[in-house]
């Protein structure tokens, strides 16, 4: 069986795609509302929607049943370090990093610099980490 750290990377694509069929699904209903004859003009919203989505998505999922769309199919859950679920401000905390895609990695490499065992700045701050499923 692969590492957790590996099937956290393999969520996180998955959570991408899905994410990204959220947009595709957002931004067909947006052009309807939308003047249609400005075909392009929804997509000058994306910035301000998309983070938005990225982290009601990744908070509410987290919050409410332990794990996202990928974190489940690689069967990973997100927990308390005392094995409770995390609450509203953990999760909220927590996925800050993800509102772009980007900062996630930024928020990796520096916990990975300083040598903390959850290897995420955010995770070591809500003392939360990423059980597997199948202990």
């Amino acid at each position: 069986m692969a590492s957790v750290f590996s099937r956290r990377v393999i969520a996180y694509i998955l959570d991408f795609f899905v994410v990204s069929a959220f947009m595709w699904i957002l931004s067909y209903l947006c052009y309807f509302v939308m003047n249609p004859y400005e075909t392009f003009a929804v997509y000058q919203y994306f910035p301000i929607i998309l983070p938005i989505l990225i982290l009601v998505y990744f908070i509410f999922l987290e919050k409410t049943k332990g794990a996202t769309v990928g974190k489940a199919l690689m069967y990973i859950e997100v927990r308390s370090r005392n094995g409770a679920r995390i609450n509203w401000a953990q999760a909220i905390v927590r996925n800050l990093s993800k509102i772009y895609w980007v900062p996630i990695v930024f928020d990796w490499g520096i916990g990975k610099l300083l040598g903390m065992d959850n290897n995420r700045i955010l995770g070591n701050i809500t003392k939360t980490v990423v059980i597997d499923e199948f202990r």
